[in-house]
């Protein structure tokens, strides 16, 4: 039996790492869907979120597959796209974060609000509606970082995920995490009647 050189495991090592990532971010998925039964009552933002979630997920599952760079590049130029998509009918949404990666992903100064009351500790990391004004609500999602994601947020990066990262991002302040930490949040705008479960207190002022 021929034995496998050294050069050959190190010349796929990217490979095999975006395949186990893929496998273990599709399993994550598979286990989130059954841990959680949908609700009665489900917020708007979250059934308008939900596309842009799916289709995320598909993205990167398909780039992580294919090995860390094309994971990195789905997060960069696919992601974006997917939130354009399905902001239509005066519907926005995107992600957003307090450490960010992509510069074009700062959040709004009411966003900005929600990011820090989850960072404070005094509230749990749930999902909120907010009235923005009287004819338009919003809805935010918190991100728990998780396992397959270390690869790319975590403490110790792969030198060729720290090259790439390098490259695109110069600026990245998006590592460092650790499983169940706030990566950031989902985030959708839509028209409503300004009456959101949680109504931002500068409508009142």
């Amino acid at each position: 039996m021929k034995r496998i050189p050294k050069q050959f495991w190190k010349q796929t090592a990217g490979l095999r790492l975006g395949r186990a990532m893929g496998c273990m971010f599709l399993a994550s998925v598979a286990l989130g869907v059954q841990a959680r039964s949908v609700p009665d009552d489900v917020p708007k933002g979250a059934v308008l979120l939900k596309p842009f979630k799916m289709g995320l997920k598909s993205a990167l599952a398909g780039g992580m597959s294919q090995g860390v760079d094309a994971a990195i590049r789905a997060c960069s130029t696919q992601a974006p796209a997917i939130a354009e998509e399905h902001s239509v009918d005066g519907v926005t949404m995107g992600r957003s974060s307090h450490r960010l990666r992509n510069p074009d992903n700062a959040p709004e100064p009411w966003l900005a609000e929600v990011l820090e009351d989850y960072l404070s500790g005094e509230r749990e990391l749930t999902p909120r509606t907010l009235a923005l004004d009287e004819h338009r609500e919003a809805y935010v999602e918190p991100i728990r970082l998780q396992a397959p994601c270390l690869a790319c947020h975590g403490e110790t990066l792969a030198t060729e995920v720290e090259q790439r990262l390098q490259e695109l991002y110069p600026q990245d302040q998006a590592t460092g995490f650790a499983i169940g930490d706030l990566r950031g949040v989902f985030w959708v705008t839509y028209p409503g009647s300004g009456l959101g479960e949680e109504p931002d207190s500068r409508g009142a002022e």
